[in-house]
């Protein structure tokens, strides 16, 4: 292996040993064409929205306990550790003769496996039936449990390889750019919001049976078949959105440059993936450490934003009941409202951070994120000890105060789904490593915090009482922290002054802290 290049007198290296050479500059993708490239991410979020709303409550229905409902979302970290950061790696070494290019094959086929999973998950509990389950009322089905969870896993493969790719082909549009990347990840979020809109207001609508009458079985009640017709829409939804995203572009040739020791593509990949950190630089590392943090914070909502709603604040039982069920559609319209607000913010992101500087309203999103989740532990509280009356539902005011906590979350959720990508993009461009791989480092800062709390969030639920409240605690301090380390750790120069970080001279002047003044 050549002798490694030094970078201000020391001895390390300072690019990778494979880097990725992009194209000559050409003429700038039009915004148009970024936009509807990004389109795929309404059809994924529409069924990611599903799962958030329906598939926790679901998994109880199935006979799941609450305690270890956290543990089935184990799938999509462990399934996101491995396959989008191989997906990045194969991806950016994909010959662009191919007829779909480098990243449009990755997000058909992971589409594909999306279309299966869901279609696998909504009858989940017909097949469990047909392989032997117990007729009988309330009987155990462990078929539909075995049949449900290889349909989930699929579903966070299918995500995985499709996210990726997506991400990196924006990245890949833009270029050097980066306000350019700015906006197409900006675009993307814009899409997720449509596309948790579209998934909330479905997963709060409890009709959809009458619609689809033929999802009515002996083994599928009314809410099991509601879910099944909501994804047999997801099929649809993601269909179109895929066809309009992989039509929308062209892709331009990159130049793969290995050293002459390179290994075969399984030791490759490990060696990018593990190898790649000893070049981060100092920034490189606040971005993933923020991350991180960030999605700490996130995961225990995301894993019961509505079943928060329907055992803390409506007081009810999966196993018993509408009362539960009511709380969880309450909660799926109040995440409706959070993705309006996220689509907002998506929109006028890219001129908050040019006035203020992206790491700053990273850092001031994480911070609203601390003081929601300690409002919901408030709200919970004070819900625990209220006068519910004869009806048995919670108070107007405390409804209400739930929901415009939901609907407040929007806002940092917009800025995690596009800054952070944002940033990665263009703080690893410069070290030569591919975008695909650079979205599958970013992904392992948010699927590891993912397993942590996976593993946790539940036997420390249940330890103190089986309520939510002591994961959102955690949740509180993860975001506080992430906040103050985005405040002071990362730049808050607009993008202007944050392109030209990347000479060499601003990248060492970077690695000792200073960034000099806005101009």
């Amino acid at each position: 292996m050549p002798p490694a290049a030094t970078a201000a007198g020391g001895a390390r290296r300072t690019r990778p040993p494979t880097s990725i050479t992009p194209p000559p500059p050409g003429p700038k993708v039009p915004l148009r064409r970024l936009l509807r490239a990004a389109s795929v991410a309404c059809g994924i979020q529409f069924g990611w929205a599903l799962q958030l709303s329906l598939l926790t409550p679901y998994v109880q229905e199935l006979g799941i306990p609450h305690a270890f409902a956290s543990l089935v979302w184990l799938c999509g970290p462990l399934s996101g550790l491995i396959v989008q950061p191989l997906v990045g790696h194969v991806s950016d070494r994909l010959s662009i003769h191919s007829p779909l290019g480098r990243r449009r094959p990755f997000i058909a086929g992971g589409a594909a496996v999306i279309a299966v999973a869901v279609l696998t998950v909504g009858f989940s509990a017909d097949l469990g039936r047909l392989l032997g389950d117990s007729e009988k009322p309330g009987a155990a089905r462990p078929r539909a449990v075995v049949v449900y969870l290889i349909g989930f896993w699929l579903l966070d493969v299918g995500n995985n390889a499709t996210q990726g790719p997506c991400r990196a082909l924006l990245a890949d549009l833009t270029g050097k750019d980066h306000r350019r990347t700015r906006i197409a990840n900006a675009y993307f979020s814009l899409f997720m919001a449509l596309g948790n809109i579209l998934g909330f207001a479905t997963g709060s609508y409890s009709g959809w049976y009458t619609v689809f009458p033929f999802t009515i079985t002996s083994a599928c009640s009314i809410n099991c078949a509601n879910l099944k017709a909501a994804f047999l829409l997801d099929v649809i939804i993601l269909a179109v959105t895929t066809f309009i995203s992989v039509t929308s572009v062209q892709e331009s040739a990159y130049i793969t440059v290995e050293d002459s020791n390179s290994h075969d593509t399984q030791e490759a990949f490990l060696w990018e993936l593990f190898g790649s950190f000893r070049y981060f630089t100092l920034p490189v590392w606040m971005v993933l450490i923020v991350t991180a943090l960030t999605w700490i914070g996130w995961f225990p909502f995301i894993l019961f934003d509505t079943d928060w709603f329907g055992r803390e604040i409506y007081h009810g039982d999966p196993d018993k009941g509408l009362v539960y069920h009511n709380g969880v559609g309450m909660g799926s319209f109040g995440l409706m409202l959070n993705s309006v607000v996220l689509g907002f913010t998506s929109v006028v992101l890219e001129r908050l951070c040019r006035k203020w500087g992206a790491g700053l309203v990273w850092g001031v999103s994480n911070i609203i994120m601390c003081f929601c989740f300690s409002a919901m532990l408030v709200i919970a509280y004070l819900a625990g000890n209220a006068d519910y009356g004869p009806n048995g539902l919670p108070p107007d005011g405390i409804v209400i105060a739930s929901l415009v906590v939901f609907t407040i979350l929007g806002a940092p959720l917009a800025v995690t789904y596009s800054i952070p990508y944002a940033m990665v993009s263009s703080r690893i461009e410069p070290l030569g490593l591919g975008q695909g791989l650079a979205m599958g480092i970013l992904n392992l800062a948010i699927v590891i915090p993912q397993v942590i709390v996976s593993l946790g969030s539940g036997p420390l639920d249940q330890l103190f009482g089986g309520g939510n409240s002591p994961s959102f605690a955690v949740a509180a301090i993860a975001s506080f922290f992430s906040g103050l380390v985005a405040i002071l750790g990362l730049p808050r120069s607009s993008q202007t002054r944050t392109s030209r970080s990347f000479s060499p001279r601003a990248r060492t002047q970077g690695r000792h802290g200073h960034h000099g003044p806005h101009r």
